[in-house]
């Protein structure tokens, strides 16, 4: 089984604006709504490729009612926790004219230390043993930074693989309990091993340096050039397809739902690779965070060429 976990989701408001301008009136072109959030981006691509989740989330007031019920039109099994508040809305400003895309995200509701352990109960009482857990996004306001930590450690305990998705102090505090996969970009591994990293053979050392001390996969995103997936045994470059760029909001999300997608189905590293960047590239096309078609994604595969590194 595959769950996906959002503490912080967030319904997605993508604008389209020609010529976006600082102090300055801009008029909306083009307005889409999409439920979001890291976890709930990871379910509705696992969607597209075939894989059921169960996603878990962390939804109060109205607008979380909407984000539940537009997850459950899309097929995808709503494992709802209420708390007091209201789920935030982001905005997501795409400007064609001038290539750039800016987010503009409330913070969201205040929750209790008490509701994320009742919370960590619900995950946790649902999950067996060879069951893969995602764990994405920001933290909600008031959630310790220890909080991925513990949830890995719980989960692990479990015998779950957890795949996490996080960045600055929440993501280092949550390596110690060794999650199975961890996917930073180059500037987020900068930041976990505290120096710069200034080519692809630096940054590797530094993936195989966090697979030394007990992860068993670092991918790690490269933008348009594509991402690297380090092991213990094999470092691989997938380098990406040259695509036009609908909306780059998701994308890293895309990438690790295929990585689940891939693990469910014991994809060998490789073509789990393949599939990753495809996917992302694929959902580059889409507007705001929908989900690419199976078949834009299938078209894509055979575009992704692998290098190893090592």
């Amino acid at each position: 089984m595959l769950h996906t976990v959002t503490l912080n989701p967030a319904l997605d408001k993508t604008a389209t604006v020609g010529g976006f301008a600082i102090d300055a009136v801009n008029r909306i072109t083009e307005l889409r709504e999409d439920a979001g959030g890291k976890g709930i981006n990871v379910s509705k691509v696992c969607a597209k490729l075939g894989t059921a989740s169960l996603a878990h989330m962390l939804l109060a007031g109205q607008t979380g009612k909407k984000i539940e019920q537009a997850i459950q039109a899309m097929g995808i099994e709503a494992r709802a926790f209420e708390v007091a508040g209201e789920t935030r809305t982001n905005l997501k400003i795409v400007d064609p004219r001038n290539h750039t895309n800016t987010d503009v995200n409330e913070p969201g509701p205040q929750v209790s230390a008490t509701e994320l352990a009742a919370f960590a109960k619900h995950l946790t009482d649902g999950v067996s043993q060879g069951d893969v857990v995602v764990l994405a996004g920001s933290l909600p306001k008031g959630a310790s930074e220890d909080a991925y930590a513990l949830l890995v450690q719980s989960l692990r305990s479990l015998g779950a693989k957890v795949f996490l998705d996080a960045d600055g102090e929440p993501l280092r505090r949550a390596l110690k309990a060794r999650p199975y996969l961890i996917k930073p970009n180059d500037h987020e591994l900068a930041g976990l091993v505290g120096h710069e990293l200034k080519n692809v053979g630096e940054i590797v050392d530094a993936a195989k340096e966090l697979v030394g001390s007990g992860i068993e996969r670092v991918v790690v995103s490269m933008g348009g050039e594509g991402a690297l997936f380090v092991t213990a045994e094999r470092v691989l470059f997938a380098h990406a397809p040259k695509v036009k760029v609908g909306s780059t909001v998701g994308a890293g999300d895309s990438v690790v739902a295929a990585l689940a997608h891939a693990e469910g189905l014991g994809m060998p590293l490789e073509e789990a690779a393949r599939l990753a960047v495809a996917t992302g590239s694929a959902n580059v096309m889409c507007s705001g965070t929908q989900a690419a078609e199976l078949e834009a994604v299938q078209g894509l595969i055979d575009q992704v060429t692998i290098e190893e590194l090592a």
